[in-house]
């Protein structure tokens, strides 16, 4: 008996301890707030070696034992820890973390996580972008993103912001980024700002090269709100403002006082017994109002979002304006299981003005008028003078038609079908189709028939265009044992239409017609009208593909590649390839790290892409004829117009090559309160397309576009965001962009036509100096401002300037060839500095930019601080002494009016209260605020502001110049509500 009892001791034990060891099968899903997974995630359990993560759809498998200790954790989100108490399945919600960095950015054709990323991507989500009353998607994230700069050189309501990523990259392409909006490629305008989720900039060529051709100066992927509600749920919200515009700033011009004590002291002034001050007259205070209503709706499997905005803006110069109405639908359901989802969305937007004649030159017209000159003339008609360039402003804008309608409708949907676990079939289809309708006329009172005699003058301009796109995609993700891979590839098709139509008449019998009968005016009969239209296609085809790996977040590559063809090229360059392939290494998640608990996340980064520039118009390869009634002869008696050569052909053209190499540092410590990114970044453009002259014979036409040619950019970019306080009830979130760029032409040649430009002119002064203001030079940077440096004046007040040995001559004994580089029109450094408060219901903020290192030809003093023309007025400053003198020279472009620009702009100030949810029944959030926009400049520049030199259009190579034709900018005060039922 007693053998019996020890033995069953012994039994008892073994199946006491085997029962205590025994293992347990979990099985669960890691999803975030919103109940979409999280892939990635990483699972382990307290003391024990080993891990795993949550595979592509969130879900997740492992062994434990009773008691045990879960640990879950993911970049982005808190920490998750859990007791397990035998459950054999388990569903993980992790809540985002305000301390941590972004989770989530979108790159080409998906998405990656934060700490996946191997390229400089910036990301910037609805909670981070600039409040208050904003034009566009780019004032959005004005400031935020380092390298990208933004600015708004125009008061204009009509007008968008201007963009430029890491400098110039083209001569003839396009430098405006790739915008993408959900997939599609639109502009900062397709959608309303208050209808936006999130804005990711793809800026080295490794992340845009999946883009090809469109890709050389950056892609915007811009990401819309949409339902992601697991629950059955029906949302509203209402965001709307009110505004209020000022001038930011008015020039200090001479007034009747001026001109009456200028006049008493034999100054030969005209006194026209009038007091106008004519700015005042030609600009008011102007009131605008903003609606935004977005409807949620539906459930897991099928919901939908519509959004309406409605948007009237009224521009500072009389009569100028815009209404612009947006709306947006999408929708989307999945079946079988989630394994086909669908999506359908629809844009219509519409935008209508009726500016009159308020056009930049009007603020001209407002300045040189003489303040002693009346509105109106003894009849009660507009007073006009017998002068060059001097019309009356008020006449122009009242007796002016300009009417301009814009529709768009874009309609999108995908099919994504997920046959596997990790694999993703997807075909998006688009048709963009939208139309510009223009028509513009002037009256009888118009300055066009009281000093032109023209009796009315009518104009039409209709441009359509239609863009469709098929993309079909396949993805799959897989993760195993820490290591994750992830293969894209894809074809993409495009086909673009472009068309144009205008006509133009005068001499009409009465000005009643407007633009709405054109065949009225008697031009027409004497052949002096105008008719012309013209239409053009495109076609874009890519093949393309991309393979992303990593192991545990440790180590990372990418590489991609796209094969891409264009109509555009000649016949021997119809097709490019772009590679580019990417690496990083995480060091904190080395093991050697693992006791340096102050940092999170230390990652290494490095890429090299190419991409590429199409040439800006669609038949440059093509030989192209034209009829010229100019170079026509009479056959039989009647003139018929010659048919005659207007471009080469050459099959050799092709695109632009831009390869970039960039390496960078993602960085996190103190627990993610720190956290950031450093780039340094050098490109090589090659094969710029640039209008050569070539001998005509043996070519029919004496210019041609080739490839020829180099440029290089290089440029350190840092950002730093710190959340100096995230607990508690008072938090401050702070945020630092630093960039620099610097630019180079390298050469500018073609071997193959033996042709070279070691320079080329760009920027005009006008009349009447007439001469252009740079000049960008092999070996130089693009932006140098090109003219005769100023060293004195002498005593009888011309200007003395220096030679270019070096010697001060007088300006009478100058040449051409004495002018110098002095300046450059494009900053060296771009700051931004950001800031967010809240402190229980109260929430508060601002941002501040900045650029140093540039210079700005002030138009406005070289123009009007001259007091040698007395038909028109100058500035309170015309009259004082320069190097001691009184000036009396001829107006000329000089180097004295180049000033330096460098300043600090209060961009945006933001104080705004929410109230307890549910304090009114039926409202789940209310807030207000009250904001200011372009509050205050900090600069020693001279001009009006020094952010409103344009570097677009004609102006890219001609950089730094407020012109004195130009619409104001202003400063603006707001007042708005966000409401949530």
């Amino acid at each position: 008996m007693k053998r019996i009892m020890i033995l069953f001791l012994l039994l008892w034990n073994v199946s006491f301890s085997t029962h205590a060891q025994q293992k347990l099968s979990l099985r669960g899903k890691v999803i975030d707030s919103t109940g979409d997974p999280i892939t990635g995630a990483t699972l382990s359990v307290e003391g024990q070696d080993g891990q795993t993560s949550s595979r592509a759809d969130g879900t997740f498998s492992l062994e434990y034992q009773k008691g045990d200790v879960l640990l879950v954790s993911s970049i982005g989100y808190l920490p998750f820890r859990v007791v397990l108490a035998g459950q054999t399945t388990l569903d993980v919600q992790l809540q985002s973390s305000s301390e941590a960095l972004d989770e989530v950015v979108v790159v080409g054709y998906g998405t990656q996580r934060r700490g996946e990323v191997t390229s400089s991507i910036a990301s910037v989500k609805s909670e981070d972008f600039t409040k208050g009353a904003v034009k566009d998607a780019g004032q959005l994230v004005q400031g935020k993103v380092a390298g990208l700069r933004i600015s708004t050189p125009s008061g204009d309501p009509g007008e968008s912001s201007q963009i430029n990523l890491r400098g110039l990259n083209s001569i003839n392409g396009s430098q405006n980024p790739l915008v993408i909006v959900d997939g599609v490629p639109g502009d900062l305008n397709t959608v309303a700002p208050e209808d936006i989720e999130s804005i990711d900039v793809l800026k080295d060529g490794s992340a845009a090269a999946i883009y090809g051709t469109r890709a050389t100066a950056g892609v915007i992927l811009v990401t819309t709100r949409r339902n992601t509600a697991t629950e059955n749920r029906t949302t509203i919200e209402y965001n709307g403002y009110a505004s209020l515009q000022t001038l930011f700033r008015k020039p200090e011009m001479m007034d009747a006082s001026d001109y009456r004590r200028l006049i008493a002291e034999g100054v030969p002034y005209d006194d026209l017994g009038g007091e106008t001050n004519w700015i005042d007259e030609v600009t008011r205070n102007p009131s605008s109002h903003n609606h935004n209503l977005t409807l949620f709706g539906g459930n897991s499997r099928t919901n939908f979002t519509g959004s309406i905005n409605y948007r009237d803006w009224q521009g500072v110069l009389l009569k100028s304006g815009q209404e612009r109405l947006n709306i947006r639908t999408n929708l989307n359901h999945d079946m079988f299981d989630g394994k086909l989802k669908t999506n359908v969305q629809l844009i219509s937007r519409s935008a209508k003005s009726n500016n009159g004649g308020s056009t930049p030159y009007m603020w001209r017209q407002a300045i040189i008028r003489n303040p002693t000159d009346r509105i109106y003339n003894d009849e009660g008609k507009w007073q006009e003078r017998d002068a060059y360039f001097y019309d009356n402003p008020l006449g122009m804008i009242h007796e002016s038609i300009n009417d301009s309608q814009f529709r768009e409708t874009r309609l999108n949907g995908s099919v994504d079908y997920r046959p596997l676990e990790g694999l993703s079939l997807k075909m998006l289809l688009s048709r963009v189709q939208n139309n510009n309708l223009f028509g513009g006329a002037t009256t009888f009172d118009h300055v066009n028939t009281t000093k032109n005699n023209l009796n009315g003058t009518a104009s039409r301009d209709t441009r359509s265009a239609v863009e469709n796109l098929m993309e079909l995609t396949a993805n799959y993700t897989k993760t195993f044992e820490g290591h994750k891979i992830d293969v894209l590839g894809g074809y993409s098709w495009q086909d673009d239409t472009y068309e144009q139509f205008y006509a133009y008449n005068f001499d009409f019998p009465t000005d009643n017609y407007t633009y709405n009968k054109l065949e009225a005016g008697m031009a027409l009969q004497r052949g002096l009208a105008e008719m012309t239209s013209y239409k053009e296609n495109r076609k874009l085809a890519g093949f393309f593909a991309r393979v992303a790996y990593n192991y545990q977040e440790k180590y990372m590559v990418m590489a991609s590649i796209r094969r891409e063809g264009s109509s555009t090229f000649g016949e021997n360059n119809k097709w490019g390839s772009f590679p580019a392939i990417s690496v990083g290494w995480d060091i904190a998640k080395e093991d050697f790290m693992a006791n340096v608990t102050p940092i999170n996340q230390l990652k290494l980064r490095a890429g090299f892409g190419v991409t590429g520039t199409i040439v800006s118009a669609a038949y440059m390869s093509q030989t192209s004829y034209n009829f010229d009634r100019g170079q026509g002869g009479y056959v039989n008696g009647r003139w018929v117009p010659g048919f005659v050569p207007t471009r080469n052909f050459n099959p050799d053209l092709r695109w632009e090559r831009k390869h970039e190499y960039n390496v960078g540092l993602d960085f996190s410590i103190l627990d993610n309160r720190v956290y950031g990114s450093l780039d340094y970044y050098t490109r090589r453009v090659k094969d710029l397309l640039y209008q050569f002259n070539v001998p005509s014979p043996p070519y029919l036409y004496p210019s041609m576009m080739l490839n020829s040619g180099e440029m290089s950019n290089s440029g350190f970019e840092a950002l730093i965001n710190v959340d100096a306080f995230r607990q508690g009830e008072f938090k401050w979130k702070t945020g630092l962009t630093v960039s620099t760029n610097k630019n180079k032409l390298i050469n500018l040649s073609n071997d193959q036509f033996n042709v070279t430009v070691p320079f080329f002119e760009a920027g005009y002064t006008g009349e009447p100096i007439q001469i252009a203001t740079h000049r960008v030079e092999l070996g130089r940077a693009v932006g140098d401002f090109f003219v005769l440096k100023t060293v004195g004046v002498d005593e009888n007040g011309k200007w003395l300037v220096e030679n270019k040995e070096g010697e001060t001559i007088p300006i009478s004994e100058s040449s051409p060839d004495d002018r110098q580089y002095y300046g450059n029109g494009i900053p060296d450094v771009n700051l931004g500095w950001n800031n967010s408060f809240s402190y229980k219901n109260v929430d508060f903020s601002f941002n501040l930019r900045g650029s140093f290192g540039h210079q700005i030809l002030n138009m406005t003093r070289l123009y009007y601080e001259n007091p040698i023309n007395k038909a028109y007025n100058v500035l309170k400053t015309a009259y004082d002494p320069v190097y001691g003198q009184t000036l009396t020279n001829d107006l000329v472009y000089v180097s004295h009016y180049i000033e330096d620009a460098d300043f600090l702009k209060l961009d945006n100030v933001t104080l705004g209260y929410t109230f307890k949810p549910n304090a009114i029944k039926g409202i789940q959030n209310l807030r207000v605020y009250a904001s200011g926009f372009n509050l205050m400049t900090i600069t020693g520049y001279k001009g009006l502001d020094p952010e409103a030199a344009s570097y677009e259009g004609d102006f890219t190579f001609a950089p730094g110049i407020e012109h004195r034709d130009r619409y104001p900018t202003t400063r603006t005060f707001t007042v708005g509500l966000n409401v949530t039922f």
